[in-house]
């Protein structure tokens, strides 16, 4: 159950309209990285966690946070399209500065599909797509994707912030940037607690150890023509797991056969020596 208050959780009112920056905000709703994917991705990983207590409560309470930044976020939209004309041709544009100013790369999609409000998509109109999201069951493996979102997210609100002065706008993103933060350290310390807890090892997951083959689990693979890869804490010593010795293989062989694909089926007409005879022959008999 949810239940909603009408109070933002901060304030998202932009000084001035401006549907330009409106359609730049949309990535933080319906991008990749943006506060829709971690709403939803934080929301199953809380309803697939198996284990009641501190984690799938940590869980659920950033979960529903979310909720609240897309909310803001697209109340910021609405009010930034606030003015945007709903009836406007080319010459008006170009008569007056003003009028293009406010209109100018305005997405139409927030004009005609959502009527001056926000969109369920990223800023060049793309629809949110579920499969941004990362909920496997799997708390250790789960929480570190969700240190990567948080990190992606944070970094384009910092562009976004220095895309605008509005002041309106910049209050709301500085306190975007400052949940960012604080989720990042929260993934990172309960990334720690899991650890601690011994949920799981430090390598995710940590079953199998024994199956895969050994002896390529601490070898790097120099594969470019960068010189200084070999430099790295990866590259000798002991692995983060503490499991296993890191290797650095500058001159690494290719270890499986010919990658040759099988005779395809005739019926499916894939180009082979087969159907090049063929194509051949026929040409021999019309001429």
């Amino acid at each position: 159950m949810f239940f909603h208050t009408s109070r933002l959780q901060f304030e998202s009112k932009p000084a001035r309209p401006d549907a330009h920056y409106a359609r730049k905000l949309q990535e933080l709703i319906g991008g990749a990285w943006g506060e829709m994917t971690v709403t939803m991705q934080y929301l199953f990983q809380g309803w697939n966690c198996r284990m009641e207590g501190k984690y799938k409560d940590l869980i659920m309470d950033v979960a529903t946070e979310e909720i609240g930044h897309v909310e803001m976020l697209s109340t910021m939209v609405a009010r930034l399209l606030e003015g945007a004309p709903s009836e406007t041709t080319a010459e008006m544009v170009d008569k007056d500065p003003v009028l293009a100013a406010v209109i100018g790369g305005m997405d139409p999609q927030q004009a005609i599909v959502s009527g001056g409000g926000a969109t369920l998509s990223d800023s060049n109109g793309v629809p949110w797509n579920g499969r941004y999201i990362v909920a496997s069951g799997n708390l250790m493996a789960d929480f570190r994707v969700n240190v990567a979102a948080e990190a992606q997210g944070r970094l384009q609100t910092a562009r976004l912030y220095n895309m605008t002065d509005d002041p309106g706008v910049r209050d709301m993103l500085k306190f975007n940037l400052a949940r960012d933060t604080v989720h990042q350290n929260m993934w990172l310390a309960a990334i720690e607690e899991l650890q601690e807890d011994g949920l799981e090892g430090p390598v995710v997951p940590s079953a199998l150890f024994d199956e895969e083959h050994q002896q390529h689990a601490g070898s790097i693979w120099h594969l470019s023509d960068g010189a200084h890869g070999a430099e790295g804490r990866w590259a000798n010593g002991t692995a983060p797991d503490g499991m296993h010795e890191f290797e650095y293989l500058m001159k690494p062989e290719a270890l499986g056969e010919k990658g040759t694909a099988p005779k395809p089926d005739p019926l499916l007409y894939a180009t082979s020596p087969e159907n090049l005879g063929m194509i051949e022959n026929a040409i021999k008999k019309l001429t």
